[in-house]
């Protein structure tokens, strides 16, 4: 019969044993070093200079002094003396000056951090995961970051995701306070698209890509083309706001064909053009000018014209274009200008076009 315990090796109080209290506070001794096992620190190969009573260490390799040959065993310090208690597999031990949990494997301290996590079916971080999202995570930041070509890795880094079939969606959703504002992806299709939402139902595209051409839409994008239906009568030395009253096409509805003129319907640099087509009245000696007026009354820079030699009518024309900054409720105008005679603007071929551009 063996006088120690199998697993921990703690003393057997023997028949007929005398001084049986020794035996009995040796095992004591061992089973208080070792349950809720705890040390300082796994890197000394030497004892500490003024150890306090309890003090726990695993012994680092290449131990010497008073710890030689105890590589990777327990030195427990008790009583003025260290107590050598060697590990068996299986035992744990929290190592206090890395904030580590080990476990021994038979042979060396491990940590008990896993190196891979295989096939896990929810996986929560600071918050809970569901059936609904297998992954979840509750944090105010996060980063990925490439592994380098020094530890191993090219220096890259891609983050990969993939769907199904072209009629599935795969994107990125984003919200505020759990509702959808915005989408980017490629959503029931493989064109690239950004969506916008006020309420997480109603979605506008506000940018597509063409995967097939790379070509670029911008649905939303705000831009007109308007014309005038009947000849502007124009009198004399007077600027006069041009009738545009009908569109060829009128995305978000932006041109006020009531009121012939252009609304901003957001703030921004916008690019506009006009065509205006002279047709006589009296004189082909009329002086033609055309310009656009931002807000009724200040002429845009850049875009007055004037064509001062005899004009053949229906076929005499000035064109006009510029660029300027709005903000959202802005108007702009076409107007015209006779001197020396007046005349009209044709119909049909008098345009007024814009579009915002940044």
């Amino acid at each position: 019969m063996s006088d120690t315990t199998v697993h921990l090796a703690l003393p057997f109080i023997m028949a007929a044993q005398a001084q049986k209290h020794v035996t009995h506070n040796e095992a004591l001794r061992i089973l208080d070093g070792l349950v809720q096992l705890s040390v300082h620190d796994r890197d000394l190969t030497a004892p500490p200079g003024s150890p306090s009573d309890g003090d726990r260490y695993i012994v680092a390799s290449g131990a010497t002094g008073a710890w030689a040959g105890w590589d990777l065993n327990v030195a427990l310090w008790t009583d003025g003396a260290w107590l050598r208690l060697a590990p068996r597999a299986g035992w744990r031990s929290w190592v206090e000056d890395e904030g580590l949990l080990l476990v021994y494997d038979g042979f060396v301290w491990i940590g008990t951090t896993p190196a891979e996590l295989q096939n896990m079916a929810l996986l929560g971080i600071g918050t809970n995961a569901d059936a609904a999202n297998p992954f979840s995570a509750k944090l105010n930041a996060a980063l990925w970051t490439a592994k380098s070509i020094a530890e191993g890795g090219t220096g890259d880094l891609f983050y990969t995701m993939n769907k199904e079939a072209a009629g599935r969606d795969l994107g990125y959703v984003f919200q505020t306070n759990y509702v959808t504002k915005a989408l980017m992806g490629l959503f029931g299709s493989d064109r690239f698209r950004l969506a916008v939402s006020a309420d997480g139902s109603s979605f506008f595209d506000g940018l597509i890509v063409d995967n097939a051409t790379g070509i670029v839409d911008q649905p939303r994008l705000p831009r007109f083309k308007g014309y005038t239906n009947y000849d502007n009568y124009v009198g004399l030395d007077s600027w006069t706001k041009i009738g545009i009253n009908n569109t060829d096409y009128n995305d978000q509805g932006a041109f006020d064909a009531g009121n012939n003129r252009f609304v901003a319907p957001v703030a921004g640099t916008y690019l506009f053009g006009a065509t205006l087509l002279y047709k006589v009245n009296a004189s082909t000696t009329a002086r033609m000018r055309g310009r656009l007026v931002l807000n009724g009354t200040t002429e845009i820079r850049g875009s007055l014209g004037e064509i001062s030699a005899t004009h053949v009518s229906l076929a005499t024309a000035i064109w006009l274009q510029t660029m300027v900054p709005l903000t959202a409720g802005d108007t702009v105008e076409l107007q015209g200008y006779f001197r020396v005679a007046d005349g009209y603007f044709a119909a049909d071929h008098t345009s007024f076009w814009g579009c915002k551009i940044g």
